[in-house]
């Protein structure tokens, strides 16, 4: 197995595009990655799109077709495979065009994620995320995402210490972090009393708890290390890649409030890239709601369970703490275009680990990344580094 490098990456704004289409929103991130990596779409030789759920947001299927089409490489043959779980399907199309690459079937790889989610209602859209949960048991109950989060976490702070104030503190952090960041939907400071005095969802779950409805797309590309510098002298080196799977109901779990799923991942990853907890300088999670970050800095092993409340609340996991988590934003701040947030978290990465961040700029050699389906039926996680 060939090890395997990024050497351009490219995002779009998040946030509602009424004046861009699904289509506009794929090509402009791909444009930005090629012209990142300094390639033309002739040296592709194959794309991996994450997707999760555009025949039912806007109507279309067949989607690796229309992206090989629209971004100009249909007269190339190029071979495009759309790659679906939930809203792991960006982190797991990377880890496909990695596969790709480090087995020698494919040399250069484009691994994208688009999702166009705002071209139906609220009503319509909540629906089409339920998908990602188990629909015979848990949608046709009437269980919505926000309503499983909130199952999750109401049996997490009967069991742990975790004050409503703290859970708060996870979205007023990330949404510091997100004013920090160019692309994110909000850009906007918030304090506590904002979360706390937001509308209700889902007990104990409130509307500054709720990542948001988001339009976006990015691409990265991926070649083998060894090549990686024909390409850019700034490449950074992936250093494990891990999947897990677990009950896609969250009854069936083994506890409801550990995914058990993001602890095989992680512990994978770690074990792959031969690294501990303390190698890792931040860590990009998947905060669909605030109860999942806090979920997912326990389960990946940089805490016990219980402690990651304190934690944030003490600054640990702020930009300038000992484990920033989330300095994008998170999908709290920066928005959550399902198919693309697993893309973005790569993005994120390698920008921090070039030292090209910005206001928001992490002293950063080794970074992390944990991209959940549902409830956490998928777990996708991924270790880069500076080469």
């Amino acid at each position: 197995m060939r090890e395997v490098a990024v050497v351009g990456i490219g995002c779009t704004q998040f946030g509602e595009h009424w004046s861009a289409s699904f289509r506009d929103l794929f090509v402009e991130a791909g444009a930005l990655a090629l012209n990142d990596a300094g390639i033309s779409g002739e040296q592709i030789d194959a794309l991996y799109v994450g997707n999760m759920s555009a025949g039912r947001f806007i109507e279309q299927e067949h989607i690796g077709a229309l992206i090989a089409d629209y971004a100009g490489l249909a007269s190339n043959h190029t071979p495009s495979t759309r790659v679906e779980a939930a809203c792991a399907s960006g982190g797991l199309a990377f880890r496909q065009a990695a596969i790709a690459v480090a087995s020698g079937m494919e040399d250069v790889v484009v691994a994208a994620g688009v999702e166009k989610m705002t071209d139906v209602g609220t009503g319509a859209s909540v629906d089409t995320l339920a998908g990602a949960a188990d629909r015979e048991w848990e949608g046709f109950a009437g269980a919505t995402f926000p309503g499983l989060y909130a199952m999750i976490a109401t049996d997490y702070m009967h069991r742990h210490s975790l004050t409503r104030e703290q859970l708060a503190q996870v979205a007023v952090k990330n949404h510091a972090n997100g004013a920090r960041n160019p692309i994110a939907q909000f850009r906007q400071e918030i304090t506590i009393d904002t979360v706390l005095n937001s509308s209700l969802v889902a007990d104990p779950l409130r509307l500054f708890d709720c990542s948001p409805i988001t339009d976006g797309a990015a691409a990265v590309v991926v070649v083998p290390l060894e090549r990686a510098r024909e390409f850019t002298d700034a490449p950074v080196r992936m250093l494990a890649s891990a999947q897990a799977s677990d009950t896609i109901a969250l009854h069936d779990r083994r506890d409801i409030s550990t995914l058990d799923a993001t602890i095989a991942a992680g512990r994978r990853a770690l074990k792959l890239a031969r690294l501990e907890h303390a190698d890792i300088d931040l860590v990009e999670v998947h905060d669909c709601f605030t109860i999942a970050e806090i979920c997912a800095i326990e389960d990946l092993g940089f805490c016990a369970k219980g402690e990651a409340g304190r934690l944030t609340e003490e600054g640990v996991t702020a930009r300038d703490g000992g484990l920033p988590v989330n300095v994008s934003g998170g999908l709290k701040a920066c928005g959550h275009p399902v198919g693309a947030t697993g893309i973005k978290q790569i993005c994120e990465v390698v920008q921090q680990i070039r030292g090209e961040a910005g206001r928001r700029q992490v002293d950063t050699e080794i970074g992390m990344t944990h991209n959940v389906g549902g409830t956490g039926a998928t777990v996708v996680v991924h270790i880069l580094g500076a080469c």
